[in-house]
């Protein structure tokens, strides 16, 4: 029997070498393949002619400013702080005042007896804060045209119910440390819309900088920057939670090292016509049984394949088995975007047997059977290397169990031969 190996997105001729390797000895080592004839297992090398690479060199990722600094960190500008600070804020709405309740007043006082907190008169001031969002004004406006008029009243109910903002508040004594708990507490406002609205929110940093500003002087203060003392406790946290500054010093480098794996996918969608003929031909070069077993893209590609062939009448002779481990074809498939299948109809009749293996925790692995009902020579078979993503998309070739299904499904397609 003959199995004829297609790689998947990314791999390039070192790594696939030792990845056919792999599995050729995983294949040799099954009893079927000691008995007998055993396995012919052919690799079917796609990468360098059909896979991605940036033509013009990479001209079109912008040339960002990073600069390196002491120490190799990349150069920090106030907007990557100030991004960092909101990734925070949006990821703990409330971080900021949790921080001032903890480091109480300025002057080390924190609820002195017989002292009345000048946090109380801010306080107050949110309580007195109108719960509907205003119908009218700078702020109605800025809410409409940020899309977060409706997250406005359940926002400020929460925050004013907020642990954290009854802690700050007592904990600020002074008038200094009330200035700041007026910006913080506006901020959290702000975080606190932003982080309900999610993806429904359309808003840039000048507008979600004007909302702070507007929030903070409807609760009676004029600051406009995050206080010293937050700033010096959370920023450099900020920083090291988030990514940004990271990925925009190194954005070149990053895309052109993901460019095998993310641009094989995106050229073959665009043109994967020309990387169908030449698996045509390689399956077509040698007669007799053949099982096709395709990893990741290359599984979709031979799904597209098969499926062009039967709608066009002309099924591929002698393949009498299919097998896709970590595919992303079913979900192509329920998409609308496969290449092969038209969404809704099913898979011909002339398509052979199809074994689609898969790992839950593989994101770029799909069931199939559920999406083709109709069809009974479909199966999906769930293996586990026990790995996290993405490390697990590639782990399947170290697992018996892959292999001892293989055979299984050989057997099973010799059977209906």
């Amino acid at each position: 029997m003959r199995i004829l190996f297609v790689h998947g997105t990314g791999v390039r001729r070192e790594q696939h070498d030792a990845l056919f390797g792999t599995i050729r000895d995983g294949l040799a080592k099954l009893p079927e393949a000691g008995a007998g004839s055993g396995y012919q297992v052919e690799p079917c090398y796609w990468g360098d002619e059909f896979g991605a690479t940036l033509g013009a060199d990479g001209a079109s990722i912008p040339k960002l400013s990073g600069t390196r600094g002491v120490g190799g960190e990349a150069a920090v500008g106030p907007l990557d702080q100030a991004a960092a600070d909101w990734l925070l804020l949006l990821t703990d709405p409330l971080c900021e005042l949790r921080v001032l309740a903890e480091l109480g007043d300025t002057d080390g006082g924190i609820g002195r007896p017989g002292v009345q907190a000048a946090g109380a008169a801010i306080a107050e001031q949110l309580d007195a804060y109108p719960s509907s969002p205003p119908a009218d004004g700078k702020l109605a406006e800025l809410l409409r045209n940020t899309g977060l008029t409706d997250y406005f009243s359940p926002a400020l109910e929460s925050l004013r119910t907020s642990e954290e903002f009854t802690q700050a508040a007592a904990a600020a004594t002074a008038s200094d440390a009330a200035a700041e708990l007026t910006t913080a507490t506006a901020r959290a406002l702000v975080a606190t819309l932003l982080s309900a609205a999610g993806t429904e929110a359309l808003c840039t940093g000048a507008e979600r900088n004007e909302l702070v500003n507007l929030m903070t002087e409807g609760l009676g203060g004029s600051a406009r920057l995050p206080g010293a003392r937050v700033a010096a406790f959370l920023g450099r946290l900020a920083l090291r939670v988030s990514t940004q500054p990271a990925l925009n010093h190194w954005r070149g480098s990053i895309t052109r090292n993901s460019t095998p794996a993310l641009g094989d996918i995106l050229r073959y969608q665009a043109r994967g016509g020309p990387l169908r003929e030449f698996l045509h031909r390689r399956i077509a070069s040698a007669p007799g049984p053949t099982v096709l077993l395709g990893h990741s893209l290359g599984g979709v590609a031979l799904v597209d394949l098969l499926a062009l062939r039967c709608a066009q009448g002309e099924p591929l002779a002698g393949v009498e088995l299919l097998v896709t481990v970590g595919s992303q074809a079913p979900l192509l498939y329920e998409l609308g975007a496969s290449v092969g299948l038209e969404p809704g109809r099913p898979l011909p009749s002339a398509f052979p047997l199809w074994l689609n293996i898969y790992d839950r925790q593989d994101l770029l692995a799909y069931l199939a059977a559920p999406v083709f009902p109709g069809h009974q020579h479909v199966a999906d078979h769930e293996v586990s290397s026990g790995q996290p993503f993405p490390t697990c998309h590639s782990a399947y070739w170290k697992l018996p169990g892959v292999y001892q299904r293989i055979a299984k499904a050989i057997g099973e397609a010799e059977a209906i031969a």
